[in-house]
């Protein structure tokens, strides 16, 4: 075989690297195809992670949208809350008109208190409301209840407990009987008076 010249060492040394050559771009392309069949399933999985995370990421804007509207609405019932207690404490009798008239006027600074923006300056939400109800006396309740063409609206004293009765039966004592006849007495007057 030597004769031929063909098994040389020169010859087994290309033949050798001819061999390994194929041997690799064969593996490759086997690698090729194998990642070109893979590759449409992982872009269709990226695909769906994608989908997935932008879904997920909408769904979390969503909830901290939901969140900051729920605490806007939570804020705001405790501010009106706040404001009408402090109106009421003040004695003001039309209290809806006078958080209507005020509501714009006071908010919440980032420490979580309740200011006024007045004519001179910022004021606690109490001091201006008080100041507010010196300067409007009208919602306050009437000081004097009467005026020209104004009757008097006697209410009747209450002189002792009212009777009840079921509390009316035979056998009662006398003192408790003369009690009922008073008691039927005074709503016998109130009703015939109009009262």
């Amino acid at each position: 075989m030597e004769e031929d010249g063909k098994h040389t060492p020169e010859a087994n040394n290309g033949s050798v690297t001819d061999v390994r050559t194929l041997i690799r771009d064969a593996i490759s392309e086997f690698i090729r195809m194998e990642q070109s069949k893979a590759e449409p399933a992982y872009k269709a999985e990226l695909m769906d992670e994608r989908k997935r995370r932008e879904h997920l990421e909408q769904r979390v804007n969503e909830l901290i949208e939901e969140n900051r509207r729920s605490r806007q609405i939570a804020e705001e019932m405790d501010r009106s809350a706040t404001l009408r207690a402090e109106l009421q404490r003040l004695g003001v009798t039309k209290i809806d008109l006078a958080f209507k008239a005020v509501k714009d006027d006071i908010y919440r600074t980032e420490d979580g208190r309740l200011v006024a923006r007045g004519e001179h300056g910022e004021f606690s939400a109490r001091d201006y409301l008080t100041q507010f109800v010196n300067d409007n006396p009208e919602l306050l309740p009437a000081r004097i209840a009467g005026g020209s063409g104004a009757s008097p609206n006697q209410k009747p004293a209450a002189s002792g407990a009212a009777f009840d009765l079921d509390k009316i039966k035979p056998g009662m004592s006398a003192e408790d009987l003369e009690r009922v006849r008073q008691e039927i007495a005074k709503v016998a007057a109130q009703t015939a008076r109009g009262f």
